[in-house]
């Protein structure tokens, strides 16, 4: 049954109640939301300092279960279109924006926090004022974002022209590679990151058929590794610093190869060093997304495809880092072996592989037999035609 428009003043007054609704809940606190969520119990209040959220980390707390989140921040610049903070509003999750970095030292960790509009009290204690927002007011950051971001994309140009200048190696020279267990060489390799959409992605690939037909190299760079043992695979490789991902995936039997940079910096071995597990150190600039791709292209992959990995710009825009550039440049240099997941899962998707035919024409066969061997009548019927015939 269709429902009758709203009527803008009723919209008006929708949106100022809930800017005006008492929110109370359980503090956590943390400046790096990646490693907050694993800390976050469903109905906390995350107090969190991320400029533009991402969509990544907006989905990771709604999945954590966060009743509010309370950003020192502003959860949308206007640097560029961020959608990240609208998967919250549109889930129904509160957000305060713009509180100040110094509330991440004024709240402790589990003690209860009220939200009344802006306005974060502990009991009666004030705390600070930020801006409540919705999904009214994201909308229109976003669409003024839209009408701006020239400005970001000729920032981000102009970095990837000096990152070209002084990384050229990466497109130009061969990357030194120890010797690795996992063979790369003709095969086809799935590189997951645990980006945007990733669940979704690996899914399609898993009931297309995908994974078997091809038992592709799986590797994860950081939690990607966790995507993988969810969907009940092993991943062959983890590539990264370490910092996102489970002591499970790291125990899973999986080789390890820790992303070391040229200055001599490997900030994931101290972590494997702790647990004992043996790993190689690649060393090279970049992200470890980019270091993933580029150790399947040297090792002779015959196809790269890639899972939640930054394809778009707005994903380049949406890490906020310069050293994005890096990740544009590369997949320059694997671009003739590289896919992204969604291509492939539609074209497997609406396709009927000859296994599952042959499957099921074996199938027919042994429920006629079944049925001949068990029913009196038909046997009689086909003795019948025989002795006609």
């Amino acid at each position: 049954m269709s429902h009758p428009p709203v009527p803008p003043a009723a919209k008006r007054r929708r949106s100022h109640r809930r800017e005006n609704l008492v929110v109370t809940g359980p503090v956590r606190a943390g400046k790096r939301t990646k490693e907050l969520v694993s800390r976050i119990q469903p109905g906390d209040i995350a107090v969190i300092d991320h400029q533009d959220l991402d969509p990544v980390a907006a989905e990771s707390l709604l999945l954590a279960g966060v009743k509010a989140v309370v950003n020192a921040a502003a959860s949308v610049s206007g640097r560029y279109p961020n959608r990240g903070p609208l998967i919250l509003a549109s889930a129904g999750i509160t957000i305060v924006d713009r509180v100040g970095s110094d509330v991440l030292d004024a709240l402790s960790d589990g003690e209860a926090l009220i939200l009344r509009g802006g306005d974060l009290y502990v009991g009666d204690r004030f705390i600070t004022r930020g801006i409540p927002q919705t999904v009214t007011t994201l909308s229109a950051a976003i669409d003024e974002a839209r009408q701006t971001m020239g400005v970001e994309l000729v920032r981000f140009a102009q970095n990837t022209l000096g990152y070209l200048e002084s990384e050229s190696h990466l497109l130009l020279d061969n990357l030194e590679i120890p010797r690795l267990k996992t063979d790369f060489a003709g095969r086809q390799c799935l590189v997951v990151v645990r980006g945007s959409d990733y669940r979704d992605d690996l899914e399609m690939l898993r009931r297309g058929g995908y994974m078997q037909d091809f038992r592709p190299v799986l590797v994860g760079v950081d939690g990607g590794a966790d995507a993988l043992l969810e969907m009940g695979l092993k991943p062959d490789l983890i590539i990264g610093d370490f910092d996102s991902v489970s002591e499970e995936a790291l125990r899973s039997g999986a080789e390890l190869v820790v992303h070391a940079y040229r200055d001599g910096r490997a900030p994931g071995a101290a972590r494997l060093d702790n647990l004992k597990l043996p790993f190689v150190t690649i060393a090279s600039e970049g992200t470890s997304e980019d270091m993933a791709m580029l150790v399947a292209w040297e090792l002779g992959a015959e196809l790269i495809v890639a899972v939640g990995t930054h394809s778009s710009m707005s994903d380049f825009l949406d890490k906020g880092r310069a050293g994005m550039a890096s990740t544009f440049l590369v997949r320059l240099k694997v671009g003739p072996i590289l896919v992204d997941a969604k291509g492939v899962s539609r074209l497997y998707r609406q396709q009927v592989r000859k296994r599952d035919l042959l499957f099921m024409v074996i199938a027919a066969i042994i429920t006629i037999a079944v049925i001949f061997v068990v029913s009196e009548p038909l046997r009689l019927i086909i003795r019948g035609y025989l002795l006609t015939f």
